[in-house]
């Protein structure tokens, strides 16, 4: 990956630099503390897809894909199923070897030493929780690029909704964060719904997320966060910067894996997904099985016997 060059910024961002992952044979550096874990078995290395000038090297791997597990749903969701105490959830995540954590503010400022070993994705806006009617998706920004300093980020997350009744707002927003971000070379992951998180079915097609992921590319997002679908080659071969299924509901660790599967196969660079590993019977198993996937290239029967083993 290409190194951020950082000749000005807030006086945080040396010691960040400082703290960038290194991969030293099969150990890894880890972000704060001076402990080392055991890294993930990788494919070997792949030319890298160019990602601009900010530094994604804690979030994507040598081999130019990425595991992100989600673990932003608190912000909605509350005590969900699987997260209800934030660190056994990270510490059993990390324990499988992804690259990269999204999270809330809180949990990564309370919870910084579990999630030490990997990069740091926050989530800069949020929703409607669901305590009344179910949330429909992003009302507005939270935090920004010096919240994101001060937890020691590696990105900021921000959500945008083309095709529903929040585009212009959340559009407008994305490019308002990314402006900002950039400017202190802060990359950004656009996670880019059509039709918003309820929208009917040809709102998911390939020509919809398409779209959806090209105009996340085209306002700067640094990678795109989006839903997986049939043919994604389209959506892929379109846009110009990687490309990350999200995980959506709770499915069979069969058929997700399978997706993963046919997602890379199709060119996506990876995966950022929360429900379908937290809230595995064995979320270490379900990320390590993932992570086979992703940089082992492994198929799904010899994902799976990571999970039955």
């Amino acid at each position: 990956m290409p190194g951020r060059g950082r000749a000005t910024g807030p006086p945080a961002q040396p010691e960040r630099r400082a703290h960038r992952r290194a991969v030293v044979g099969p150990l890894r550096e880890p972000r704060r503390a001076g402990r080392l874990v055991a890294d993930h078995p990788r494919r070997p290395a792949l030319a890298s897809a160019p990602m601009g000038s900010r530094d994604l090297s804690r979030i994507f791997g040598p081999d130019g894909r990425t595991v992100i597990i989600a673990l932003d749903h608190g912000l909605i969701d509350g005590p969900c199923p699987g997260f209800e105490r934030p660190a056994e959830t990270i510490s059993a995540v990390v324990a499988g070897g992804p690259d990269a954590v999204l999270t809330s503010y809180g949990v990564a400022e309370n919870f910084a030493a579990e999630l030490d070993p990997v990069g740091l994705i926050l989530r800069s806006d949020g929703a409607v929780s669901n305590l009344g009617s179910p949330s429909t998706g992003s009302v507005g920004r939270f935090f920004g690029v010096e919240d994101a300093l001060r937890v020691e980020a590696d990105a900021l997350a921000v959500t945008a909704l083309p095709g529903s009744a929040s585009e212009a707002d959340t559009l407008r927003n994305l490019a308002h964060t990314i402006g900002e971000a950039h400017r202190s070379d802060m990359p950004v992951m656009a996670e880019m719904v059509p039709g918003g998180f309820d929208s009917p079915p040809e709102m998911r097609g390939p020509d919809a997320v398409a779209f959806a992921a090209r105009l996340g590319a085209e306002l700067g997002a640094d990678f795109i966060k989006a839903p997986y679908c049939d043919d994604y080659a389209r959506v892929t071969s379109s846009t110009f910067v990687p490309v990350v299924i999200l995980g959506g509901s709770k499915g069979s660790e069969a058929d997700t894996l399978a997706n993963i599967r046919a997602a890379l196969d199709a060119g996506a660079a990876g995966v950022a997904m929360g429900r379908n590993v937290f809230q595995s019977d064995n979320p270490t198993a379900m990320t390590r099985a993932v992570v086979a996937v992703v940089h082992a290239d492994a198929t799904v029967e010899e994902a799976l016997s990571i999970l039955e083993g």
